[in-house]
């Protein structure tokens, strides 16, 4: 399937996904709202009772309109037109709360209409089964009445019962939430995957053309080889003889680097540690690259500035980590090559930096090139060789010795790697 069309499909469904969660939050707020009316009214329904039966029991038959008023979200506010006992409206708001079934704590304040002072305040744990009695009261209510008295209750947790209600709604919420979650995660493997596959596959096709070259040159000397006529030509029977030797160790090297991948990849690392100089083995790596610099018309300064340039470490290793990091600086130049290769000190550890001319890399690039397969593309995938090993083995390897390894680049600007290693 085409990038473009995953890319379309993926957006769409996260458009569907997205108005999905759109619509189930707007209905969630308007169950809110429905179910905090419905308790309002309940309580309100509730009061009413309480307030038509403290009248009966004062025996006062006086049709009162509108008895309860609600002045906010919590609290209420109930007209009577005698003296009321505390402990009987106690009793009375307990009990009708219980029948309509809002088990919510209360707080009641008596209050004298005449000065708009409170009289009287409790507060009921219904939950707890206990009342305590307080002090100062938490509640002041300035709406006066022109006779009688009037009382107020308050609920400090309204909005659990609310909530208790919309459980359903919350519930499919949650269902809702998971399966977006659900859905994310499945396209990030999905995109992971195809990633790497297509990396793969540019692996493979990268080791077939490096395999390739040196078997057909290998089979075009080996034919050459079988003339009876070059027996006679000791010179050029030597040379293609250096020919085969060379691809041949050439392959060697590409199987050897790949398998010694995945020995690295199934934790079989096994360092060989011992004292190594530091500048001393980025001398020899250089040495190394000399023919192909000069062929390249290319150099490699130094600054090699650090005081302790020991560490323990794999002389192997050591060695593949310094020459990937050079030969890299090489091939991804589209000029001649200028590499300069500086160390110091720093809080114990000795610091390698690497920096070339080269291409550069982008800031999402430079997040992928220590990943096992991958190869910077350049616009042909036989541009530049290599399996795309290199780096990650550099990492692997780096972190095995128990440093750390990180790139400074900029595209079109060349590249730096650090190297950051304990001293011995």
């Amino acid at each position: 399937m085409k990038r473009s069309t995953i890319r379309s499909i993926i957006v769409l469904a996260a458009l569907l996904l997205s108005a999905l969660l759109v619509v189930q939050t707007i209905w969630v707020m308007r169950a809110y709202r429905l179910q905090e009316t419905q308790v309002n009214y309940d309580i309100t329904k509730s009061l009413k009772l309480v307030s038509k039966e403290i009248q009966y029991h004062l025996g006062d038959s006086t049709y009162m309109v509108d008895p309860v008023k609600q002045i906010d979200k919590s609290t209420f506010v109930v007209k009577i037109l005698e003296p009321l006992d505390p402990y009987y409206a106690e009793q009375v708001l307990t009990r009708e709360f219980k029948n309509q079934e809002i088990n919510l704590d209360f707080e009641y304040n008596l209050y004298d209409c005449f000065n708009d002072s409170v009289i009287y305040t409790k507060a009921v744990y219904i939950n707890q089964g206990k009342a305590q009695e307080k002090e100062d009261p938490s509640i002041k209510v300035n709406w006066k009445s022109e006779d009688g008295h009037y009382f107020s209750v308050y609920f400090p947790n309204k909005s659990e019962i609310v909530l208790g209600r919309l459980k359903f709604w919350f519930y499919s919420s949650l269902l809702l939430l998971i399966i977006v979650l659900f859905f994310a995660y499945t396209i990030s493997v999905i995109l992971r995957q195809k990633r790497l596959s297509e990396i793969k596959t540019d692996f493979i096709n990268n080791m077939t053309h490096e395999l390739k070259t040196p078997i057909s040159t290998i089979a075009l000397s080996s034919e050459v080889l079988m003339d009876t006529q070059i027996t006679g030509q000791p010179d050029r029977l030597k040379n293609y003889a250096a020919i085969i030797q060379r691809e041949n160790l050439r392959m060697q090297r590409q199987v050897e680097k790949v398998l010694q991948i995945a020995s690295l990849e199934k934790d079989k690392v096994d360092l060989k540690l011992i004292e190594l100089d530091v500048h001393k083995m980025i001398q020899e790596v250089i040495s190394n690259f000399t023919p192909l610099l000069d062929e390249k018309n290319g150099h490699i300064n130094t600054k090699l500035m650090a005081t302790n340039c020991t560490i323990n470490g794999d002389e192997t290793h050591f060695s593949n980590i310094i020459t990937n990091l050079i030969d890299n600086a090489i091939k991804y130049c589209e000029h001649l090559p200028h590499i300069m290769i500086s160390t110091k000190n720093k809080n114990g550890n000795i610091i390698v930096e690497i920096q070339d001319n080269g291409i550069g890399l982008s800031p999402e690039v430079s997040k992928l090139i220590f990943d096992r397969f991958y190869r910077v593309p350049t616009g042909n995938v036989h541009n530049v060789k290599g399996f795309g090993l290199g780096l990650h083995y550099v990492k692997i390897m780096v972190e095995e010795h128990g440093g750390e390894i990180s790139v400074k680049s900029k595209l079109k600007e060349g590249s730096t790697f650090c190297l950051k290693l304990p001293n011995k």
